[in-house]
């Protein structure tokens, strides 16, 4: 099971569709059941069923980095913490993704979507700094699309609140970067967020969907 796993897990590098289901495996590495290697099966066979497809690079002008976030909310029945996952574009193109559960539980839904966000803008400032190394230069300030109003109105919010007191650290640290002018936070439809995909399972059209927004493409070969 671990070593089956552990090779999917390398598969998530260049296949962002399978990586919330392999999320989801790897929680039970200790003690997996008859169900959880029925599960890492039916990955596999949707893996063997889609060889051909990969990530698709395309020169562009533009090197703006796009963030998306995304998290359920007590999605885990066993203890009620939640998955966030987000998705890192550098012009057209994805660099970047995730999908992890969370490592505490969440009181709220804006509560789970702002670690997200937090987790998003952390990987953002990475993904900066190694351009900045290449020597590629940014035409324009980092966005963030949240679909939560309420995680997006307490990116803005000046104030600290005693109900955020428990999530203080990724408050404070979102805030000063959206404060400095170094991030930007916009909302956005949920039928638009393009993490989605990380949270949740996914139907194989919701999967054919979000390939596409998230360049996956059959090989010609």
């Amino acid at each position: 099971y671990r070593s089956v796993v552990g090779g999917l897990q390398y598969l998530t590098l260049t296949r962002p569709d399978i990586s919330f289901a392999v999320s989801k495996v790897c929680q039970f590495f200790s003690q997996p059941t008859d169900a959880h290697w029925e599960a890492v099966k039916q990955i596999l066979r949707y893996v063997k069923g889609t060889l051909h497809i990969g990530l698709k690079f395309r020169k562009a002008f533009s090197t703006s980095i796009s963030i998306f976030t995304d998290a359920d909310w007590a999605g885990c029945p066993d203890d009620r913490r939640s998955t966030g996952g987000f998705a890192i574009f550098v012009g057209p193109n994805l660099i970047s993704w995730s999908s992890k559960k969370q490592p505490t539980v969440s009181r709220s839904s804006t509560e789970a979507e702002y670690k997200a966000l937090a987790n998003g803008a952390a990987e953002a400032i990475w993904v900066e700094s190694l351009l900045k190394e290449l020597g590629v230069s940014q035409q324009r300030v980092p966005v963030l699309w949240c679909d939560n109003l309420g995680a997006t109105y307490l990116t803005a919010n000046p104030v600290f609140h005693a109900r955020t007191k428990h999530i203080e650290i990724d408050f404070h640290f979102v805030r000063e970067r959206v404060a400095s002018g170094a991030l930007e936070v916009r909302f956005i439809s949920s039928n638009d967020q393009l993490a989605d995909v990380f949270t949740k399972p996914a139907t194989r059209q919701m999967l054919d969907r979000f390939s596409t927004n998230l360049n996956l493409v059959q090989s010609r070969s």
